[in-house]
């Protein structure tokens, strides 16, 4: 069995096995719900598999995992015995784990998938083609380095981060490297969140503060997508030839 078929299965039973791990055990219920699950089973195994089903292909929010966990880590409430310290590794390495999977099926599955698309007739009809996505890639190989670091940062994009540089086939050295460091400061950011709640927050109406709360992190997020836009504009302008 080839390498790269042989690295395809154990991404792909990973991720069946993350999936599977939290379905099990998860309710089917609404976000309030899901949270006091959540909060009655707080370790950090779920933690763990929290974070890697949200880093992967499913959606799963992040701010309803770490600030939680921070809070009953600093409050000292609830039943959890945790510690923030671990909380924020923990996180993290779930992170790092999910994306991987992303990483490793976007290599070996998704390109020939985009190509197919860009050979088409609906993708020229969507301009494009080919030699695009060729150039794309070549873009986030030499940019990918920062694209990668601070899209994990931005809600709604860090889930998908991954999947370029797969597509790119970034350097698996460097995208773990800028992967972890991206997850681990916005995981810090979200046990600051929690610790900051502990202060004065009690627990009963800890959900509310979080959901509360959670739009300035969209906002955030909005902003840090604004610079990254800006930077890429900068280093396009800057690489562009000078005329006459």
């Amino acid at each position: 069995m080839k390498k790269q078929t042989i690295q395809l299965l154990i991404g792909a039973i990973i991720l069946v096995a993350l999936v599977a791990s939290v379905i099990v055990y998860m309710p089917n219920l609404d976000a309030q719900t899901l949270y006091n699950w959540f909060k009655d089973n707080m370790g950090y195994t779920l933690i763990f598999l929290l974070m890697a089903v949200e880093s992967s292909f499913i959606p799963f929010p992040s701010e309803i995992v770490v600030p939680p966990a921070a809070y009953f880590a600093c409050s000292g409430a609830g039943n959890a015995n945790i510690n923030v310290v671990m909380v924020v590794l923990v996180a993290t390495l779930g992170a790092l784990v999910g994306a991987c999977v992303n990483y490793v099926i976007s290599m070996f599955i998704g390109r020939p998938v985009v190509y197919r698309f860009a050979n088409s007739r609906i993708g020229h009809m969507c301009l494009i083609d080919a030699e695009k996505v060729e150039k794309a890639e070549k873009y986030f190989a030499d940019h990918g380095s920062i694209s990668t670091f601070l899209g994990r940062l931005i809600p709604g994009i860090r889930q998908l981060i991954s999947i370029p540089a797969g597509l790119a086939r970034m350097s698996f050295l460097k995208f773990s490297v800028f992967t972890t460091l991206g997850a681990g400061i916005w995981n810090v950011a979200l046990a600051a969140l929690g610790w900051w709640l502990s202060t004065f927050v009690a627990e009963p109406d800890l959900y509310a503060q979080l959901e509360a709360n959670n739009k300035y992190l969209t906002y955030a997020g909005f902003a840090l997508l604004g610079i990254i836009v800006l930077y890429i504009a900068y280093k396009g302008l800057k690489g562009s030839p000078k005329k006459g």
